[in-house]
C-alpha cells in the first residue's frame, strides 16, 4: 500500500482502535496491530508505531475521561507507578524470552475473565438508564485495596510489553472484578494511567530501533485518528448504562482472546 490510500487506511485504523479502547478500556494495541500486520507492516515496526502514537492518544483519551468524570483519582498513582515499572520489566524480559511463548496462557486467562464479567453483569439488575446518576448508584462502592490495584497495574503493564498488548484487557476486567465499581470509572482510570505506561514502553522501542526505522506518516495518521476518536469515546462511555458497558467489556475480551487462541492452534 502506498501514498494517500495507505495514509487513509492508517487514519481509519487509528480512529477505530482508539474508539474501541476509549469505550471498553482495552483494544488499542490489539486492534491496530492486527490490521497493520495484516496489510503487510512488519510486527516490530507496527508495535513501535502503535506505542509511539499511543503516547499522545492515551493522553488525550485520559484527559477526556477526566473531563467527563470517569477517572478515580485515588487509583491513578496506584496504577501508573507500578505500571511504569512493569512496562520496563516486561521490555527487559522480552529481550530474553519471546512474547509468543506466554501469549497462549495470557489469552486463556483473559477469555476466562471475559466469561466471568459477562455472567456477572448480565445477571445484575441495573436500570437501563444512561444517566450518570443511575449508573453511579447501580454499583455499590467498596474499599480500595492499594496492594491489589498496584499489583494489577504491574502485571498488566508487564504483559503489555511482553505480549504486545494486555494493559487494558488485564487492568480493566481486573479492577471491575476486584474493586466492584462502575465500569466507566474503571475504563476512564485505566485510560488515564495508560499514558504513563505507554511512555515507558515507547521509549524502550525508540531506544532499540532508532528514529530512522519509523514510518512517521503511519505514526501521524494513527495519532490523528486517535485524536478524533478519543473525546467521542469518552463521552459515550459516560452516557452508556453500567450494565451494558460491563457486558461490552466482557464480550470484547472473549472475542479477541478466542481469536488469539485459534490463531495459535491453527
Amino acid at each position: 500500500m502506498q501514498g494517500v490510500t495507505a495514509l487513509a487506511v492508517f487514519l481509519v485504523i487509528g480512529f477505530f482502535a482508539q474508539f474501541i479502547d476509549g469505550m471498553a478500556g482495552m483494544g488499542y494495541g490489539a486492534f491496530s496491530a492486527t490490521f497493520l500486520i495484516g496489510i503487510g507492516v512488519m510486527p516490530a515496526l507496527a508495535s513501535a508505531s502503535i506505542h509511539t502514537a499511543e503516547v499522545f492518544t492515551s493522553l488525550i483519551s485520559g484527559v477526556s475521561h477526566w473531563g467527563f468524570g470517569n477517572v478515580k483519582r485515588d487509583w491513578l498513582i496506584l496504577l501508573a507507578v507500578p505500571g511504569a515499572v512493569g512496562g520496563a520489566a516486561g521490555a527487559y524480559f522480552l529481550s530474553w524470552v519471546a512474547g509468543e511463548t506466554v501469549k497462549p496462557f495470557v489469552a486463556a486467562f483473559l477469555s476466562g475473565l471475559g466469561i466471568i464479567i459477562v455472567c456477572r453483569f448480565a445477571r445484575r439488575k441495573i436500570e437501563d438508564d444512561p444517566s450518570p446518576a443511575v449508573t453511579a448508584v447501580a454499583v455499590p462502592a467498596s474499599k480500595t485495596s492499594r496492594y491489589r490495584v498496584g499489583v494489577l497495574g504491574f502485571v498488566a503493564a508487564f504483559f503489555d510489553a511482553v505480549g504486545g498488548g494486555g494493559w487494558g484487557p488485564i487492568a480493566t476486567p481486573g479492577l471491575i472484578l476486584t474493586e466492584n465499581t462502575e465500569p466507566r470509572k474503571v475504563i476512564g482510570t485505566v485510560n488515564m494511567a495508560e499514558f504513563f505506561v505507554t511512555v515507558v514502553i515507547a521509549g524502550t522501542f525508540f531506544g532499540a530501533l532508532g528514529s530512522g526505522q519509523y514510518d512517521w506518516g503511519m505514526v501521524g495518521m494513527l495519532l490523528l485518528g486517535g485524536i478524533i476518536a478519543a473525546p467521542l469515546a469518552a463521552y459515550l462511555c459516560r452516557r452508556l448504562p453500567a450494565r451494558m458497558l460491563g457486558i461490552v467489556v466482557g464480550v470484547v475480551l472473549i472475542i479477541y482472546n478466542l481469536r488469539t487462541l485459534l490463531t495459535i492452534v491453527f
